[in-house]
């Protein structure tokens, strides 16, 4: 059992921190990282600024997105397995500008056939869409976990890949609305069951083609899983509830070299990625985090250290998470990484990571220091409160559209039995958001609406712009129910929407860096995959220009170096960069 004594609990802002001497507890997926301590009181952030309007309404069941999802018992859940939920991703798969929405669902151990299956919903505009799951050939039942999406074979079409429990599964466009499963034939398959969780496309060498990289949680096997409240690790505050993570085995990272040809090569022993490196692997996003030119990956982990692995730009890569300072919380201590969201959220230019942890912790806020290192701002940033929430999803997300993103926290507890604990946390939990007021943030959750202030036990979430009218959506997989989506009507100001189109850059320009100008102000945005908790957002580049009709120009550094220039103009529209089009 992970304990630590003695513990120190952040009361309030403003309020003294009390030593609690001799108290020992245990949280989290049993044997998760232990509560966190946050070093000095935790400041609220005052500002003077007029607040922001923002209402978020759930309109999943009016934009017909209903589909349940399964995953595992709905109660009296006995397998970390049915806790853990899945991703969802944005991306549009039939090119005709409207994003579409792809969720990841799992099933049960008593699945009669045909089990459950995720579902792939096609926009139809004005925030309406179809299920087209079955017309799109993609009727695979299973341990559905996270997703990705891209165009790895840079034929004009976003391709998917879904990651399981039992084995992923690479599903190429056919570019006429259907999707044919390629796996075997790209050298993706795998002989034996592996629980595969976060995916990222990135071109780690820059030679124009998207490669893969692929995250493992635990080594399960059923038969081989303690009843849960068998030992002090299948125990939570006295409860018995399923085992795990902690003392069974760990999961492995996976690194896929895109050959060309639409074959991929498993590089993961050479390139360092598949060392073990003692992670149980959720998230994993790709970033240039250090401005060298070349995409990094860091990876969530749970109840373990978080990994930054460091691109070499020989092939290879470095593990580097704890003396970059973003593998522990601030006082040193493990803890349980589960999304993550990279941006820059403090306008210097340089991408900082967001990661959210389990209840009776903060989440994470690592500020680039330039460097090659980081700082955890969550106390002085304003973020240190609501430890009794349990994070997954996360979002650097500007509501407002003033140029600053704000933060959304997605919550819900992993334990169904919580509710009987009498404790603070419950098992469905309302979401979070922050507003950014200069690198600080200030909490709005309470006056942000339904959409915001309603509790469920939710997972995997994504954002993007599904109406083309300038704000961003969230849809949000809710475990054992249908999806949110989640809709701002209130005010809003200006906005830029940009798309990137590689040349010699790999088509979907993933990894591109985008500066816009307005007037004197710049902010910088990069083209990503895997994000959030296991899931992907709209791959175009959203952008608030606050009171500015116009914008100054765009900047653009594609991946591989090249630089170029686009003009200014109008805002409040769809703009579209392709590569050599530019000065």
């Amino acid at each position: 059992m992970f304990k630590r004594s003695p513990i120190t609990q952040v009361i309030l802002a403003g309020v003294t921190l009390l030593g609690l001497a001799g108290f020992s507890l245990v949280h989290g997926f049993q044997g998760m990282a232990a509560p966190r301590r946050v070093s000095g009181p935790v400041k609220q952030v005052e500002t003077t600024l007029p607040p922001i309007v923002v209402d978020f309404r759930d309109i999943a069941e009016q934009a017909g997105l209903t589909a349940e999802n399964v995953t595992g018992a709905a109660l009296g859940k006995k397998y970390i397995l049915e806790s853990t939920g899945a991703g969802v991703a944005i991306f549009d798969f039939d090119n005709d500008g409207l994003m579409d929405v792809y969720l990841v669902s799992g099933t049960t151990f008593d699945a009669k056939d045909p089990g459950p299956t995720s579902h792939l919903y096609r926009n139809l505009g004005k925030l309406k869409f179809e299920d087209v799951t079955a017309k799109a050939g993609l009727t695979r039942s299973g341990w559905g976990q996270g997703v990705c999406a891209a165009d790895y074979d840079n034929d004009g079409f976003r391709d998917l890949f879904a990651t399981y429990y039992g084995h992923s599964v690479l599903y190429r466009n056919q570019r006429d609305g259907t999707f044919r499963d390629v796996t075997q034939e790209a050298g993706l398959s795998s002989a034996n069951v592996r629980w595969d969780s976060g995916c990222s496309f990135a071109d780690y060498d820059l030679d124009g083609k998207l490669d893969l990289m692929v995250t493992g949680y635990i080594e399960f096997d059923k038969s081989k899983i303690p009843e849960p409240g068998s030992s002090d690790k299948c125990r939570w505050k006295g409860l018995p509830v399923m085992c795990g993570p902690r003392g069974l085995p760990q999961g492995r990272s996976y690194l896929f070299h895109n050959s060309g040809n639409g074959k991929f090569a498993d590089v993961s022993e050479k390139s360092g990625i598949g060392k073990p490196a003692g992670c149980y692997g959720f998230t994993v996003v790709a970033s240039d985090l250090d401005a060298d030119g070349y995409p990094d990956f860091y990876v969530a982990c749970d109840s373990t250290p978080s990994l930054l692995y460091h691109n070499l730009k020989n092939g290879t890569f470095e593990e580097i998470g704890i003396a970059a300072g973003v593998a522990l919380s601030e006082d040193g201590q493990e803890q349980a990484g589960m999304g993550v969201a990279i941006a820059d959220y403090n306008d210097d230019g340089r991408p900082d990571i967001a990661k959210t942890n389990f209840s009776e912790d903060a989440i994470n806020v690592y500020r680039n220091n330039g460097d090659g290192t980081f700082t955890d701002d969550v106390n002085s940033s304003g973020l240190g409160s609501h430890t009794q929430n349990l994070g997954w999803g996360i979002h650097f997300i500007d509501v407002d559209h003033d140029g600053r993103k704000e933060l959304m926290v997605i919550n819900g507890h992993v334990y169904p039995d919580v509710d009987n604990a009498k404790i603070e946390a419950h098992y469905k939990q309302p979401r979070l958001l922050y507003w950014n007021v200069g690198g600080k943030f200030r909490d709005v959750s309470a006056e942000s609406g339904p959409g915001v202030s309603t509790p469920w036990a939710s997972r995997g979430s994504a954002a993007g712009d599904l109406d083309n009218d300038g704000s961003l959506e969230v849809v949000i997989n809710n475990l054992g129910a249908r999806p949110s989506l989640l809709k701002n009507f209130g005010r809003k100001q200006n906005w830029l929407l940009v798309e990137c189109e590689g040349v010699t850059a790999n088509r979907d320009a993933v990894g591109a860096k985008v500066t816009l100008t307005v007037g004197t102000k710049k902010y910088v945005s990069e083209v990503q995959t895997g994000s959030s908790f296991l899931s992907q957002n709209d791959p175009r580049l959203h952008f608030g220009l606050g009171p500015a009709m116009q914008f100054t120009k765009l900047e653009v550094v594609w991946p591989g170096g090249k630089r170029e220039t686009f003009p200014g103009g109008a805002g409040n529209r769809i703009v579209k960069l392709r590569q050599g089009a530019g000065q």
